[in-house]
């Protein structure tokens, strides 16, 4: 029996090689990433899914993949049944997009920022999958955590930290793409509520 295409496993095998290839290519690199003035000058939008294939290291790298390539293949057969096979990456490709606005918008005339990384599209499909099972297991340092919990702690975390500011982390890409993955999956199914709601009441079920 033929071995069916993963979207998910393309995704995290072209965001790796890229990745690969731009850590020791700083031209490539700095082509790819969202430097907010080569798109209000000079029209270069690609930078918006660009810049999901570049990472700043090599744990920021394996991190997004490692979430991708094990909650992607659950979403990835879910968005299949409703918009076909080319489903879940459009999910991902446009929550690329969606979770770099805010950033973009605050930040356009700023030619001193840059952002980088898949976290914003990863945070999508991660919490995508948080409403179709709140109680999964999630292993954060190898402790494991139920969803759901890890959800309310993320956004908290996040909120604070985007607030605080300091770190280079790009804390509002992760917000936008957490939202943009429950809004996207809502409006696709909007049955995903009442699933979601029956599910927390099963705790330990």
């Amino acid at each position: 029996m033929p071995m069916q295409f993963s979207y998910t496993i393309a995704i995290v095998a072209v965001t790796a090689l890229v990745s690969w290839l731009a850590f020791s290519r700083p031209a490539m690199l700095q082509a790819l990433v969202l430097w907010p003035p080569a798109v209000t000058r000079d029209h270069q939008y690609h930078r918006f899914i660009g810049y999901g294939l570049v990472h700043a290291d090599f744990m920021h790298l394996l991190m997004n993949m490692v979430t991708l390539y094990f909650f992607g293949r659950v979403m990835e057969g879910f968005y299949a049944d409703y918009l076909g096979p080319l489903g879940f990456l459009a999910f991902y490709t446009s929550a690329l997009v969606v979770s770099a606005l805010p950033s973009y918008l605050k930040h356009r005339h700023d030619p001193k920022y840059m952002t980088l990384g898949a976290s914003g599209g990863v945070s999508a499909v991660l919490f995508a999958f948080i409403l179709l099972r709140p109680w999964e297991t999630i292993y954060l340092y190898f402790i494991p955590v139920p969803a759901i919990l890890f959800a309310v702690a993320y956004t908290g975390y996040s909120v604070y930290m985007n607030h605080r500011g300091g770190d280079r982390i790009n804390h509002n890409a992760h917000l936008s793409g957490a939202a943009y993955g429950v809004l996207f999956t809502v409006l696709m199914e909007p049955k995903v509520i009442g699933h979601f709601l029956a599910e927390l009441g099963n705790i330990g079920g």
